[in-house]
């Protein structure tokens, strides 16, 4: 099933990659550029998706994918975090325009940038940040299908954990052409299809949601399914 969706992909994500390059032009490397309002909500959705990464150790070294990365805004905010060493970032994006971008401002040779609607490097951490917030006027439950199958198949690229956002269905102000999903919807999804150690959250000023999938906890061992309390 799961290849079935991601094979009717690239026709669904067309005008979507158009749509991107053409707000990349208009805006430029800037949150705007991808969908974002601000620098201040960039960075806290951030903070948030850096949960993944193991709070027990003072420094830890550890390989990206980054899909939908945009113009490598993660990346950068990743090298800036203290105790965290970026292996390898391997940024994936539907949007040649976006590729094109990512490898003029990112000079390190730590990371590599490419056209494509999966990942097809395995990392540690993979990371998906408003990815699947446009969809412009694909259906609702076609669209919610492919990201499905998408997180599905970016778990098997993913040796610890993944990290992942999307607007909510709570949101008061929903715009055309977004997407708003129900974080407990996607919370089930995720215990039944990715891994029992799954946490939603949905406690900060931003109108999305985010969730935390680990293949195994902290200590070692298989921890339930939970969510942030608000």
């Amino acid at each position: 099933m799961t290849s079935d969706v991601l094979k009717r992909a690239p026709q669904i994500l067309a005008p979507i990659a158009v749509a991107y390059g053409q707000r990349l032009r208009k805006f430029g490397a800037k949150p705007k550029g991808v969908l974002w309002k601000n620098r201040e909500g960039q960075l806290l959705r951030f903070e948030v998706l850096a949960g993944i990464l193991d709070p027990g150790l003072r420094r830890q070294v550890f390989s990206v994918n980054d899909l939908g990365c945009g113009y490598a805004a993660l990346f950068e905010f990743l090298l800036a975090l203290p105790g965290a060493e970026v292996s390898r970032y391997h940024g994936y994006d539907i949007s040649e325009h976006m590729v094109r971008l990512g490898r003029a401002r990112i000079a390190n040779p730590r990371a590599a940038f490419t056209q494509s609607l999966i990942a097809t490097e395995k990392a540690d951490y993979s990371f998906v940040s408003g990815t699947y917030n446009l969809h412009l006027d694909v259906k609702a439950g076609e669209w919610t299908e492919y990201v499905k199958a998408s997180l599905a198949q970016l778990w098997t690229k993913t040796a610890k954990g993944m990290a992942f956002n999307m607007l909510s269905v709570d949101s008061a102000n929903r715009l055309d052409g977004l997407y708003y999903a129900d974080g407990e919807e996607f919370l089930d999804f995720s215990a039944r299809a990715l891994t029992a150690d799954v946490t939603l959250i949905d406690d900060y000023p931003l109108d999305e949601w985010t969730i935390l999938a680990r293949r195994q906890a902290v200590n070692g061992s298989p921890e339930p399914t939970s969510r942030a309390a608000k």
